[in-house]
């Protein structure tokens, strides 16, 4: 309730407003005295689809100048419930069919945020540092994860660095995981494989890979106050 002028009762009078059509009605002749009026408070009303989901927002993320649509085209998603069939169907076949020009790039940034969620970076480094980062940049936090030793620790830290002086062209994650490999064979706790993808996220068969493109250079990578030539020798070739 509230009063504003009314022009037949030609004075002051209480008002009514109607939100759901958003008229404003002289409470005593019943005039209109606004009508079609924008409510341009907040509203908190839920539209999930979800029902134990609370989350008030009603809008999209942001346009991201990035991409050829500022990211702002629409994707048909599986719906709650749906079959694995559901992409086979008309829709998500059309949608699979359509030409997207961004469709590397956005593959590139899930990459890149996988990467950092496994890494622990927070945002601003997902969407800005990510292109500069170095495999040294998370070789403690492996090489902790495996619970090696200090001066394995820093043996690795040391062959990882002196990796960049060769053109091996590997992502930083996957070049961190096989020179951990690497130091580990050499050491007297030698560790798995598997134990080494699941703590460095790098697939066994990519470690391998950037293993045997590390090999010729491993007398060169692996400082020689952690490992001799004969050591290095009896490394198992690729």
């Amino acid at each position: 309730m509230g009063d504003a002028y009314c022009s037949d009762c030609k004075r002051h009078t209480e008002v009514v407003s109607d939100h759901s059509a958003g008229d404003t009605v002289c409470s005593e002749c019943g005039l209109v005295l606004e009508s079609h009026s924008i409510d341009e408070t907040s509203e908190w009303r839920t539209f999930a689809n979800e029902s134990g989901d609370n989350d008030p927002v009603r809008v999209g993320g942001p346009s991201n100048p990035l991409l050829t649509d500022g990211g702002l085209s629409t994707v048909i998603a599986k719906p709650n419930g749906a079959s694995g069939d559901y992409l086979s169907s008309s829709l998500g076949r059309w949608q699979n069919r359509g030409s997207n020009p961004d469709r590397t790039l956005i593959l590139a940034f899930k990459t890149i945020a996988t990467m950092s969620d496994r890494l622990g970076l927070v945002a601003t480094i997902k969407s800005v540092e990510m292109g500069t980062i170095h495999a040294g940049d998370f070789m403690r936090r492996f090489c902790s994860n495996l619970g090696m030793g200090n001066q394995a620790v820093k043996a690795a830290q040391d062959s990882v660095k002196k990796s960049e002086e060769f053109d091996i062209r590997r992502s930083p994650i996957s070049i961190a995981a096989a020179v951990i490999y690497i130091i580990t064979q050499l050491s007297d706790d030698k560790k798995a494989l598997r134990d080494i993808s699941l703590a460095t996220g790098v697939a066994e068969g990519t470690i391998r890979n950037s293993y045997k493109d590390l090999y010729p250079h491993v007398s060169k990578i692996i400082p020689n106050w952690y490992a001799k030539e004969e050591d290095l020798r009896n490394l198992c070739s690729p």
